[in-house]
């Protein structure tokens, strides 16, 4: 197989899609009226803007990152090892990261709530078994255990699963014929037509199936997030789909921003502008219009980020190496760290700069401290999705080790 240059500019979106993550999740902390698994009394409601502004796309663009990375991966590797190896690199981590990383959060979460004794060791040998536990005493209190932030891991697997099944249909005479119909969408088509399935989801599951990231029954977020990794397949590599995108950034941009004021103008002001309570017409005419608003702003904004960054990031940055091995890692202990930091940290009256600053620059530094241990520990670094043994420094790569990297 002919060497391919790296494509850092994915690299580089991947890096800062989770770092987004670690900032969301902070917020979350801080955000009126929405539910976490430890709040701060120092919320403010204006904050619901921008995590509104962010909610919308983050995952389904992490999804979308982690089918690219099985276009990558797959090369000239036969379908059972490729199973097998991401199984390995996404379930051994859950394991891992629900019997010892995630504790912590459910922990602080239950004593927040005043239905867990204090006391991490007992806690952890009731959790190992399983509970019994009173209600609501944590998220997922119901199951014994929990896999919080993590559920990303499960539902990947299932979808690179579902995806590999589907390959030879896919590299099939028929299957590239389609792909070369998808690969040459051009101009308004690009920017509407992956818009449709979504809106289609949004309008026949998203109310009948709330977003619980159980993955049994969770048929909303699959649709939807499913759909978005078979895109990142699709997408692939192909010059044609990534110029275009790259040229229509100005476009996609401007049609994202249009598109959330939209949204948040029907959803948050829709009765105001009435002046009256929505009856059952203003339903059936307003709701599709906000699902339109909604669909249109996520699909428009991933292809903004996608074409900005062509644009801009495509090149061998110096940090790129070690964050693009640190993500992982990253993103298995950014919750834990922080949840522990911010129960320790909330009743000293830090105040509302002073508490979410010191709690960010911790998470960060216990974040960084961990990864120098786990990259320099062999055995610990197949728990936290990384190769038993460093890889040698960078060389001009082909395209399934530039995939390794990608969750």
């Amino acid at each position: 197989m002919s060497a391919t240059p790296r494509r850092h500019d994915i690299d580089a979106l991947r890096v800062l899609a989770f770092g987004l993550l670690i900032l969301y999740h902070l917020s979350m902390l801080y955000v009126a009226d929405w539910d976490f698994h430890l709040k701060s009394s120092h919320t403010a409601e204006w904050l619901q803007y921008p995590m509104l502004f962010l909610n919308r796309w983050r995952m389904e663009l992490l999804f979308l990152i982690s089918g690219l990375a099985v276009h990558f991966l797959r090369g000239k590797t036969s379908l059972p090892r490729l199973a097998w190896k991401r199984t390995v690199r996404l379930m051994l981590p859950l394991l891992f990261g629900m019997a010892v990383v995630v504790p912590i959060q459910p922990y602080v979460q239950g004593l927040s709530n005043g239905l867990v004794q204090p006391g991490f060791g007992a806690f952890l040998l009731r959790y190992w078994t399983g509970g019994p536990w009173p209600a609501h005493a944590f998220d997922g209190w119901q199951f014994g255990v929990t896999w919080n932030h993590l559920w990303y891991l499960p539902y990947l697997w299932l979808y690179t699963l579902v995806l590999l099944m589907l390959l030879p249909a896919l590299e099939s005479p028929v299957g590239q014929r389609i792909r070369a119909r998808i690969e040459g969408l051009r101009g308004r088509s690009l920017l509407i037509a992956p818009a449709v399935p979504l809106l289609a989801w949004g309008m026949l599951l998203a109310d009948r199936y709330p977003m619980y990231h159980t993955l049994i029954g969770d048929w909303y977020s699959h649709a939807l997030y499913g759909t978005m990794f078979f895109y990142g397949y699709l997408l692939g590599t192909g010059s044609r789909l990534w110029d275009e995108l790259a040229r229509l950034r100005r476009s996609t941009l401007g049609i994202a921003l249009a598109s959330f004021g939209v949204f948040i103008v029907l959803d948050k002001f829709g009765s105001a502008l009435l002046g009256h309570e929505p009856n059952a017409l203003d339903l059936a005419i307003g709701v599709p219009l906000i699902r339109a608003a909604q669909f249109l702003y996520m699909w428009t904004a991933i292809a903004a980020v996608l074409g900005w960054g062509h644009a801009w990031l495509n090149r061998p940055f110096r940090w790129l190496p070690y964050a693009r091995e640190a993500v992982y890692p990253w993103y298995i202990l950014h919750q834990s760290v922080m949840l522990a930091l911010a129960w320790w940290l909330m009743p000293l009256g830090l105040g509302a700069v002073g508490e979410p600053l010191a709690i960010l620059v911790g998470t960060v530094a216990g974040c960084a401290v961990s990864h120098e241990i786990i990259r320099r520990t062999s055995w610990l670094r197949p728990l936290f999705g990384l190769d038993a043994r460093p890889r040698p420094a960078p060389v001009p790569l082909v395209l399934p080790r530039m995939a390794d990297d990608l969750a």
